[in-house]
């Protein structure tokens, strides 16, 4: 796991961070789980390197999975460390071939033109590593997976309200298309890193939408795996004050410094869901107001 390990600590990440909730053996499985995640984002984010050759690296990680889902010894380390894991707890080959399809929708697809397209693609590099995590988490209720889908796509739509100035430095508006026309604001805008009170407008209907599938988590988790997903709770918790601080800011994210957390509010944040999880809590810490 020594990879895994390295790239993980490296990443410094929310999702690594709830990591610390987890028991040794599911610590180290989400560890090679992020790795892998990590290392074909950071292929399709490569923007020094051209797309062609970015395609063929995605192929190429895209077909050593799918060794390391098999009997056979993967080519890369990462994944030579994640097969044990893959096969101890059954990941299905089908999600990593549909995350690396998202990963592939990053170097064709700079716009997105209404809800249904980006949620197809929050789906595919967020709700799958959701369903893939809850695998590792271990959950009793089938329910869970529709809890993981939801919980993916508020998360990431969370991340793209975070994200617009540094997506739009490179070319990309994740926005949808008829948002931007319904309140007014401009590709060029956008780019430009222009702030108005149409952008707000724009931004706090898009939070409205993330709001939306982090209620429909809060509901859809079942009690009987609440307590197993511990780690998913502390992510949803997190990344629902990282909403909030933005509505406080009116998402404003196109000055000098990011909007982000402070390390002191997300050690709050994991003693809290620590204590949450061990007085038998029956309700999630976001999507509740």
């Amino acid at each position: 796991m020594q990879h895994s390990h390295a790239l993980t600590k490296k990443s410094a990440s929310n999702l690594a961070l709830a990591f610390i909730l987890l028991p040794r053996e599911k610590r180290d499985a989400m560890s090679a789980l992020y790795a892998f995640c990590r290392a074909v984002d950071d292929v399709a984010d490569e923007d020094s390197v051209p797309t062609a050759l970015r395609r063929q690296q995605l192929v190429e990680w895209r077909e050593d999975i799918l060794v390391a889902c098999g009997e056979k010894v993967p080519t890369f380390i990462l994944n030579q460390e994640f097969q044990p894991i893959i096969h101890q707890f059954k990941l299905p080959s089908s999600l990593f071939d549909e995350l690396i399809q998202g990963c592939e929708m990053d170097l064709d697809t700079l716009r997105y033109p209404d809800y249904q397209q980006l949620e197809t693609y929050c789906y595919r590099v967020a709700s799958v590593v959701g369903l893939l995590s809850i695998e590792i988490f271990g959950y009793r209720n089938p329910a869970c997976r529709d809890y993981a889908i939801y919980l993916g796509k508020a998360l990431q739509l969370t991340n793209i309200l975070r994200d617009v100035k540094n997506d739009a430095a490179r070319g990309r508006i994740y926005l949808p298309q008829s948002e931007l026309k319904k309140f007014h604001v401009s590709e060029a805008e956008i780019l430009e890193s222009k702030y108005s009170e149409r952008y707000f407008a724009l931004a706090s209907s898009v939070a409205e939408r993330a709001k939306y599938f982090y209620a429909l988590a809060q509901k859809t988790l079942p009690a009987e795996d609440r307590s197993a997903m511990v780690a998913a709770e502390l992510m949803g918790a997190v990344y629902w004050q990282l909403l909030q601080k933005l509505r406080r800011g009116k998402f404003d994210v196109f000055g000098p410094q990011p909007l982000k957390l402070s390390k002191p509010h997300k050690l709050a944040l994991i003693v809290k869901s620590w204590l949450r999880f061990a007085l038998g809590s029956k309700t999630s810490s976001y999507g509740d107001r």
